[in-house]
């Protein structure tokens, strides 16, 4: 598609230098950074949009509003489950990235039409888009270097970085000019759509241009050339945007029903192939499977922060802040500069561990990371309960801290989690088990739709309800993480030596 000669396979084809890294890391690097702006730019409004636009903004759409917004994350993630195989097998990379990126383009248009068949039709547009490019594109970067290469691990870091810096900047444009095209009470959430729209346009045209500078990585070969292939996927696409609007309308609890049946399959298709390998691949097998569970716990209550984290922001945190009000997109992103500024803290304090062989086992630093997201909870029951104001508001130092405690929780188990499955996935179904990553993960992210939607009850959120829904999720990941402490030899045994 390039015009650039293909390298041979195992090859590398000479790159210009820029900063100490191949030229294309920093091509990718803006792409992504434009995608994750568009990605993250409508994450606040989506939930609000729904109340104002289709409940007249009536709280009672609160409960709706979380539903969908956990169903829509929940596709997001199975869809990745199948966005690799179309590269790896049916068209290659770069016109995976390429077509996902003009349905992403389309579906945020689409939801700026207010009809709400049009809008969960959008949301199924985008949700085709993310998952033939976000897998593709953060693969591509691993194929800009040899397996030896010692900067690969920088390249991804400086790569992790575009992806932060499109999350944080996306909420705080997005949120200005929704005031600025409407008013703080009423903003206009469909120009929060149309921006990120524009902005996944910019990252497909971005890529368009500069993926000359691949010199033919992620091009189609062979077979994968073929227009009728190109033709074939975009044809696939458009018949499975439907399918995925059906689950959306089918609602959360039959969503969830989908997605165990499918995790239940590919688990036993793991564990049948791990059982095939031998002792130690079954056992493996199983240790990745009992992490997987505890991850569908984490994300859970960490996703909140699109949905009732969103309405808490809106109606319970008094957001005035030394005479400035602090708009609720903004909370948005505190994730992003939390992850920025800790991440290194976190890799150094495992540095420092492993020197003093005290370094916490995969399944301890899972652990941890629940219970420290359980300690984001602890927080809040305590503010909702011990420093209400006389409107019956929590200050709002409450809520960026427990953006940024949840963000820690993530340092200490996100990372790892690839790294793991590629460590205990059966040699032969390692992509099937990455597949099971990102199924466990969008498994708890419609859960964290359902419990949102019982944190907001019947007519919306209330001090009572939002103390009581967080107060359970509380206990259950503070259990939740000790269990898996408590667990962790028997787990670290069946690693069979894998840290």
């Amino acid at each position: 598609m390039s015009g650039a000669a293909i390298p041979a396979k195992g090859e590398l084809p000479e790159f210009k230098q820029i900063m100490g890294h191949p030229a294309p890391l920093w091509m990718l690097f803006m792409t992504e950074f434009w995608e994750r702006f568009a990605f993250y730019g409508i994450r606040w409004a989506l939930v609000l949009y729904i109340v104002t636009q289709f409940y007249g903004g009536d709280a009672v759409g609160q409960a709706d509003a979380n539903l969908t917004y956990g169903s829509y994350l929940a596709l997001v993630y199975a869809g990745a489950v199948f966005g690799g195989y179309v590269a790896d097998r049916v068209i290659g990379y770069q016109r995976s990235i390429l077509v996902g990126a003009v349905f992403m383009a389309a579906g945020l248009f689409m939801i700026t039409l207010p009809d709400q068949d049009i809008f969960k039709l959008g949301l199924a547009t985008i949700i085709v888009g993310n998952g033939m490019f976000k897998p593709n594109i953060s693969a591509m970067v691993g194929q800009l270097y040899s397996l030896n290469d010692t900067r690969r691990d920088s390249g991804f870091t400086i790569f992790y970085m575009g992806i932060n810096a499109g999350a944080f900047f996306a909420p705080i444009v997005t949120g200005l000019l929704a005031e600025k095209f409407g008013s703080p009470d009423t903003p206009a959430y469909k120009v929060v759509f149309a921006a990120a729209g524009i902005g996944m346009l910019l990252a497909l045209v971005w890529f368009f241009i500069g993926r000359k500078q691949l010199k033919g990585i992620g091009a189609p070969v062979g077979e994968l050339a073929s227009p009728k292939r190109l033709i074939g996927v975009i044809v696939g696409a458009l018949v499975v945007i439907p399918i995925v609007y059906m689950l959306l309308r089918a609602g959360a609890a039959n969503l969830q029903i989908v997605l165990s049946i499918m995790f239940v399959i590919l688990a036993i298709m793991l564990i049948v192939e791990g059982v095939r390998e031998g002792k130690v691949s079954r056992d493996k097998t199983i240790a990745m499977m009992i992490i997987f569970f505890f991850n569908i716990l984490f994300w859970c209550f960490f996703e909140q922060a699109g949905s009732s984290f969103t309405f808490l922001a809106n109606e319970i945190v008094n957001r005035n802040i030394f005479g400035w009000e602090m708009k609720v997109a903004y909370f948005q992103s505190v994730n992003s500069v939390a992850i920025i500024l800790f991440a290194p803290i976190i890799a150094a304090i495992w540095v420092w561990a492993g020197k003093r062989n005290a370094n916490p086992s995969i399944p301890r630093k899972f652990g941890l990371g629940i219970i420290i997201n359980g300690l984001a909870f602890g927080l809040l029951m305590y503010a909702l309960s011990q420093l209400l104001d006389p409107v019956g508001q929590i200050p709002a130092w409450t809520l960026l801290a427990v953006y940024t405690i949840q963000s820690i929780g993530e340092l200490c188990l996100s990372p790892i989690g690839l790294s793991m499955v590629t460590k205990l996935a059966p040699t032969r179904l390692v992509g099937l088990g990455m597949g099971g990553w990102f199924l466990s993960t969008g498994i708890g992210n419609n859960l964290s739709g359902i419990f949102a939607s019982h944190v907001s009850g019947e007519t919306g959120m209330s001090v009572a309800s939002a103390l009581d829904g967080y107060t359970s999720g509380f206990w259950i990941l503070l259990v939740g993480g000790v269990l898996l402490f408590l667990l962790a030899p028997v787990i670290q045994k069946l690693m069979h030596g894998v840290k």
